[in-house]
């Protein structure tokens, strides 16, 4: 099975088309308790502690995506992030306010505007396990849809969003606080959850975003140890957004929950830690055979 998903993932290398790449990495990651950076920049190959070491997360994500130009949202920690990928041929575009995934697209709104490729990947800083091949697949469904939305279910659906599905075409994306109030038969029926990855065409984009513009949410926040309500946007509006104007938005869904896991926590950092560890063990074995 591994044999056949490493000639399966060089297969895609080898035909894959081109495509913008945006990569969301301002946030504060609040929930990495003692750590203070930019947790995009902790390392996949750790050293004397999960924090210190080799081969941060965000060049891990940057290897992974299609061929193209690519580009960060930067906010937190931002110089430190610029001296980390300067040489991984990204550009970079300031979040001044963190004001959420909405706001992010909204930032990045000049290099979408720049590009000359029609198709867009957007993902999160830190989800580094997704596979080109997986990128693929989302290019692929732009053929028919405006956007796709990449999917996971997971064992526990607690406080992810969840893809509100018909006839093969997501219609809404619904938060945890929400679809957890619904009937238990309506709830049984939601399967795939939001991974917070997409692929749109950039036309769509640039046109949805003077409407997302318009739909900002009041959120309660903690910051320095206080409740406050700030203003955010939410990329996960666009489906609506389309879905009410006729626009088709798609679907993939992985296989594995670990390949669109976030790390937020040290736990899921040491996890990833060690899936990175087998991963390349696997991929060394598999040098090593397809040579002899």
């Amino acid at each position: 099975m591994l044999i056949e998903k490493t000639l399966k993932e060089k297969a895609t290398m080898m035909r894959e088309v081109e495509a913008g790449s945006l990569i969301f990495a301002a946030g504060y990651g609040s929930r990495m308790r003692g750590f203070s950076g930019n947790k995009t920049l902790l390392p996949l190959v750790p050293g004397s502690h999960p924090f210190e070491g080799e081969h941060p997360i965000i060049s891990e994500i940057i290897t992974s995506l299609p061929r193209g130009p690519k580009a960060l949202v930067i906010h937190h920690r931002k110089d430190e992030v610029i001296t980390a990928t300067r040489d991984l041929g990204v550009s970079y575009y300031d979040q001044p306010v963190l004001n959420g995934t909405g706001g992010a697209l909204i930032a990045a709104q000049g290099f979408l505007e720049h590009i000359g490729q029609e198709h867009v990947v957007i993902t999160m800083g830190d989800t580094p396990f997704v596979k080109r091949a997986t990128y693929h697949d989302l290019l692929t469904q732009l053929g028919d849809h405006d956007l796709v939305v990449l999917g996971s279910k997971p064992v526990d659906k607690a406080q992810y969003g969840i893809l509100e599905i018909e006839n093969g075409r997501v219609k809404r994306i619904t938060e945890w606080r929400y679809w957890r109030e619904y009937p238990q038969e309506r709830r049984s029926g939601l399967e795939v959850c939001n991974s917070g990855i997409y692929a749109a065409k950039r036309s769509a984009l640039l046109t949805y975003l003077k409407k997302l513009r318009k739909r900002p949410h009041q959120v309660e926040k903690e910051r320095d140890g206080r409740m406050i309500v700030v203003e955010e946007y939410f990329i996960t509006d666009l489906v609506e957004l389309m879905n009410n104007d006729g626009l088709a938005v798609g679907l993939v869904v992985v296989d594995e929950e670990k390949e669109v896991m976030g790390i937020d926590t040290l736990e899921d950092l040491v996890f990833a830690q060690s899936t990175f560890a087998e991963r390349n063990r696997q991929t060394k074995s598999f040098d090593c055979w397809h040579r002899k």
